[in-house]
């Protein structure tokens, strides 16, 4: 099983690229956040209790991640590996997911941090919200406290996989195809 990490800020470009190189690599794309939504959507026990916390840009708890993942990744045991987006966002989710990887005897193969400009972040989340229906896109006040939240709460993660020698930094700025082969270059160097 090969396991990546897509890493970045909101706006960075991780669920777009992730979709694309499961597809690419035959790999399962984890979106803690669109999990989290379809369950807010659904208006599910989990999607009451967590819709209040994302609107106002802040991190879900760890228990509540952690066993979302756990059950994705036991519905999928033939799975060739997974494409993790969004996911660890605290350190405390890294030493959870290598635990639940352990178990499984795999583990994450690389993290690939998506680096891009903050005005492009802002930017990028701004355009989203005109063509999907995510209210923490639309207000800019929402957008920097996401950020603010990210560099404080889930930066602490670059550190966790740059110790283990799984950090890798690709650039995130430029269209989506110039992206995508970067990021394609760097896993299947890998692979």
């Amino acid at each position: 099983m090969t396991n990546f990490l897509i890493f970045g800020p909101p706006g960075s470009g991780k669920g777009t690229q992730s979709v694309k190189l499961a597809s690419e690599f035959n790999l399962i794309h984890l979106s803690t956040g669109d999990m989290l939504r379809e369950e807010v959507a659904a208006k599910t026990e989990l999607g009451k209790k967590v819709e209040g916390i994302m609107q106002r840009g802040e991190l879900v708890p760890d228990e509540v991640v952690i066993q979302m993942i756990a059950e994705r990744i036991d519905s999928n045991p033939d799975a060739n590996g997974f494409i993790f987006d969004g996911f660890p966002r605290t350190v405390d989710q890294a030493r959870a997911l290598d635990e639940t990887l352990t178990e499984k005897n795999t583990s994450i193969l690389k993290m690939l941090m998506l680096e891009v400009e903050h005005e492009e972040l802002v930017r990028r989340l701004l355009l989203r919200a005109e063509v999907s229906d995510r209210p923490d896109d639309r207000d800019v006040n929402i957008i920097e406290n996401r950020i603010k939240v990210y560099r404080e709460k889930t930066e602490p993660v670059i550190e966790y996989y740059r110790k283990d020698g799984k950090y890798l930094t690709v650039n995130g700025m430029g269209d989506i195809e110039e992206i995508f082969n970067r990021l394609k270059e760097t896993i299947a160097a890998y692979i």
